[in-house]
């Protein structure tokens, strides 16, 4: 292997990060031979050997190749300042290692010398990691926790609803949106339809009206309903050990709402003071919560996508076309951040009640035949195109701008929208 080092680093190092042990392999411009090293899995030995590598190579920059984008060992390297990152996609470097390696046994030693041939042979097809700024980075990570919490959310109202349904299914209309406060203090207060059929009419009111139910045609349908049920089961074995359950789900619920409800805050509190806020919140459908998932997507680095397509790609929202002879087949991108490309899905989606023309493209694909997802994907390919120009140009979208460019490009689109209004 003949391995050069670029000329604008001291050295070149892979890193494969491990739970116990990491490993490294350095080659040293100077040096012929790969040197290889073992650091405990402890701060203070990453610390020192980092240590060591400035007093070697002072005042010069080294090279790293790690197996990771994000992680305990981007956030312990990202600090110092001589070090370059070169974060390897774990599925290309597991296709390297097959390459070579065919009994696909995965071996840390060697996968830290695959990721320093990757980074001294192949670097021109790497990219080097540039951090956004702290803000950024601070909500980027609390967007991502929040779809956490969301995804337990449903894990867990799901479970509810089951339950319910084996038991006591007039609880579903009756406590409401199971994801709500008012759900939790309903269901755990009256987890069988017995003890709340033992209830006043007064006292449910009461309840409704505390947890801000404002309609009284609805609270009066309730309550009229209640006194008439008849219970699914009267199994008492399925009714006890139903109720015990409910209860747990309850009261893992109630905590997870108040967590969420402060990260929204924590969320709209940072995105406010971000320079791009404005941009962002400006896409029709946006709104506070996928407003901030849209800046992180992009970042505050106007210099990290080339073209809108770069993000379409690395997104997963555009198509990949698959030639062989005279075959062509065209599928839905399977690899990619799938946090990412549900940002952008979920806002397309969103932008088709606030839109005209995302609302007439959308109906158009359906009627070409396209199914639910595939129109979505479809527009939020064209989105990206949008919001990647006014990222570029720091400036506010402007529907009525937009549809006057579809007129003049004489857009199929445009015969459907009525001319917008030319400002005087």
């Amino acid at each position: 292997m003949n391995q050069q080092i670029p000329e604008k680093f001291a050295a070149c190092i892979g890193i494969d990060w491990g739970d116990e042990a990491h490993y490294v392999s350095l080659l040293a411009a100077d040096g012929q031979q790969v040197e290889h090293h073992k650091l405990e899995h402890k701060p203070a030995a990453l610390a020192q050997w980092l240590s060591d590598l400035q007093r070697r190579f002072p005042g010069q920059q080294l090279a790293v190749a790690l197996e990771q984008s994000r992680g305990a060992l981007v956030y312990a390297l990202m600090s110092h300042q001589f070090l370059v990152l070169y974060p390897v996609n774990p599925k290309a470097l597991a296709k390297f290692r097959e390459t070579f390696y065919l009994s696909g046994a995965k071996d840390d030693p060697v996968d830290s010398d695959l990721l320093l041939e990757l980074l001294t042979l192949h670097r021109n097809r790497l990219r080097a990691w540039q951090p956004d700024d702290e803000l950024t980075r601070t909500i980027t990570l609390m967007v991502e926790h929040r779809r956490r919490l969301v995804n337990m959310q449903t894990r867990l109202t799901n479970q509810l609803s089951s339950l319910l349904k084996l038991y006591f299914p007039q609880a579903l209309p009756w406590a409401g949106d199971l994801a709500t406060v008012q759900a939790c203090d309903f269901l755990q207060r009256w987890p069988t339809l017995a003890k709340l059929q033992q209830t006043t009419a007064t006292k449910l009111r009461q309840f409704y009206r505390a947890h801000g139910c404002r309609k009284p045609l609805v609270i009066e349908a309730r309550l009229e309903q209640i006194p008439t049920a008849l219970p699914l089961t009267t199994d008492g074995a399925v009714i006890t050990a139903s109720v015990v359950m409910v209860q747990a789900l309850t009261a893992q619920l109630r905590p997870l709402l108040a967590s969420l409800k402060q990260l929204d805050k924590q969320i709209a509190e940072l995105f406010a003071t971000h320079d791009d806020q404005e941009i962002f919140s400006s896409f029709p459908g946006a709104g506070p919560v996928l407003a901030p998932r849209l800046l992180v997507a992009f970042g505050t680095n106007r210099e990290r996508f080339s073209s809108a397509q770069e993000m379409q790609q690395l997104s997963g929202i555009a198509p990949v076309i698959e030639r062989s002879g005279k075959s062509c087949f065209i599928h839905r991108r399977f690899a990619c951040p799938k946090f990412l490309r549900q940002s952008f899905h979920e806002f397309a989606a969103q932008s088709l009640r606030w839109c005209p023309w995302a609302r007439l493209y959308y109906h158009q694909q359906r009627q070409r035949g396209s199914a639910h997802h595939t129109a979505v994907r479809s527009l939020a390919f064209r989105w990206i195109r949008i919001i990647y120009r006014c990222w570029q140009t720091r400036e506010l979208y402007n529907e009525d701008f937009y549809q006057q460019a579809l007129h003049k490009r004489g857009s199929a689109l445009a015969r459907q929208l009525l001319p917008p209004e030319v400002p005087a």
